[in-house]
């Protein structure tokens, strides 16, 4: 079992970086570099005018993880990531015309890493697009605009396709989008994308934080719509529907997806001495194969489903407590002949069910779990939470969420084990620093102990820290 001794070891053996990093922090977080309601620093050194809008950002984030879960990757691991962002917008009146590129390199990692390209992908331009407002063009009190090019997208509750935040490298799409809203507060999106699959794929070339443009094309297309009406039972009713066709190409082995997924959630935004729920129900059909390798060439019947249940309430006291249950379940295979069970949670974020690059055990996938949340807001500067997730297979047969331990005879059992997790934000200098901190403790259960590929190293510790410096 992981302890303090094991913890204080690999913290050890990344002193010099951590040092520098809480030095860096130091130095900078006191100075009197910006002041609250200042445009941004780089806005305004540039001398830009007001319909050109720059940012960038410089996000250092150190974390470990001892005790791992993850067949075939190293017992206890560290990254020492860096992302370093950088946006444009130029909006003279109805056009606009934009970009960004991400750069995110790490460093430190040890043999058998599981570090990939969720946490590396070096000189990335995740944006380059042009786009016109077209006012009122689509109705009266309306507002809507068209985007082409390369963008990012958060849509909805960020399950399936999403702009990642807590992740270091993020989801980008080339195509075409239309938004829309109204004056009542009504939304509706409409899209077609080939989205990046990230590049380099090998571990070797990720580790060397070579530079390699993602790749896109026909070969992946997602496409969708959704949309929003207000003022539903206190809150918003959202429908949506996405698409996803895929084939194989000479650089890329796939597992030959032809999905349709549809869903519907409705929601009620926190508030003070308010209670608040979501409740969002999606299901997945079309066809696909078991595996990518070569020579698997059967597609099969696809039919999953995922479900989130969610009850919450916020006291009118001091700190804004805010408690929350939750319940998420997505299906898992069954081993069936001629049929896929397992949903495919498609290009969503997955950070609320705990942190994600070396940690990530949960996703939607095979997963049943229950959960209660603990939010609080000391101050207009600082939020934490502590939470407490079980997790549990749907199909004791398929592997559990997103860690790869399988037991096909089912006798290791559904228990997967259970996960504490504290984390806390501060902002240093309001919008302009940011400090954030985590730690999860997993607990393994039965299904992670006995199953046959699950790794004998006891339960899991796992801890980060990360400053944002926006500029």
């Amino acid at each position: 079992m992981a302890n303090a001794q094991d913890v204080a070891a690999v913290i050890q053996s990344m002193r010099p970086p951590v040092y520098a990093l809480m030095l860096f922090a130091s130095a900078t977080a006191p100075s009197r570099i910006w002041a609250r309601g200042d445009e941004t620093p780089l806005h305004r050194a540039l001398g830009a005018p007001e319909d050109l809008t720059i940012t960038a950002s410089i996000r250092p984030r150190i974390e470990a993880i001892d005790g791992q879960f993850r067949p075939d990757a190293a017992d206890r691991d560290q990254l020492l990531s860096i992302r370093t962002t950088l946006a444009i917008d130029y909006h003279p009146g109805p056009l606009f015309i934009g970009g960004e590129i991400w750069d995110v390199r790490g460093y430190l990692e040890r043999d058998r890493s599981s570090t990939r390209t969720g946490e590396v992908n070096a000189l990335e331009p995740i944006q380059a697009y042009v786009g016109y407002q077209l006012g009122d063009a689509l109705g009266r009190d309306t507002t809507s605009r068209i985007t082409a090019g390369r963008f990012t997208q958060d849509l909805g509750a960020r399950r399936f396709m999403a702009r990642q935040r807590f992740r270091n490298t993020t989801n980008s799409f080339t195509g075409a989008k239309l938004d829309w809203s109204n004056k009542r507060g009504d939304e509706a999106l409409f899209f077609w994308t080939m989205p990046q699959s990230r590049l380099p794929d090998t571990p070797a070339r990720v580790r060397r934080n070579a530079i390699v443009l993602d790749h896109e094309g026909t070969d992946l297309q997602f496409f969708g719509g959704s949309f929003t009406r207000s003022g539903m039972l206190g809150g918003s009713l959202q429908v949506y529907a996405f698409g996803l066709t895929e084939r194989d190409t000479p650089l890329f082995a796939t597992t030959n997806r032809r999905l349709f997924t549809p869903g519907i959630r409705l929601t009620r935004k926190p508030g003070k001495a308010t209670a608040d729920y979501e409740i969002e129900a999606t299901y997945q059909t079309g066809r696909a194969r078991a595996s990518d390798d070569d020579a698997d060439r059967i597609n099969l019947d696809v039919s999953a489903y995922f479900l989130h249940l969610e009850a919450g309430y916020t006291f009118a006291a001091d700190w804004s407590p805010r408690i929350a249950v939750q319940y998420d379940l997505a299906s898992g295979d069954s081993g069936q002949v001629g049929k896929l069970g397992r949903f495919d949670t498609l290009f969503g974020a997955r950070r609320e069910y705990g942190p994600t690059d070396l940690y990530g055990l949960f996703q939607r996938s095979n997963m049943s779990s229950p959960a209660i949340r603990l939010e609080l807001e000391p101050s207009d500067l600082t939020e934490g939470f502590i939470s407490y997730r079980a997790g549990f297979l749907s199909r004791a047969q398929d592997s559990f969420a997103d860690t790869g331990v399988q037991d096909e005879t089912g006798s290791a059992g559904k228990f997967a084990g259970h996960q504490l997790e504290v984390g806390v934000t501060h902002d240093l200098i309001p919008d302009r620093v940011r400090l954030a901190a985590g730690a999860v403790y997993l607990a393994k259960g039965r299904f992670l102990t006995l199953a046959p590929n699950a790794p004998a190293t006891g339960d899991t510790l796992y801890g980060f820290t990360d400053v944002t410096f926006s500029f």
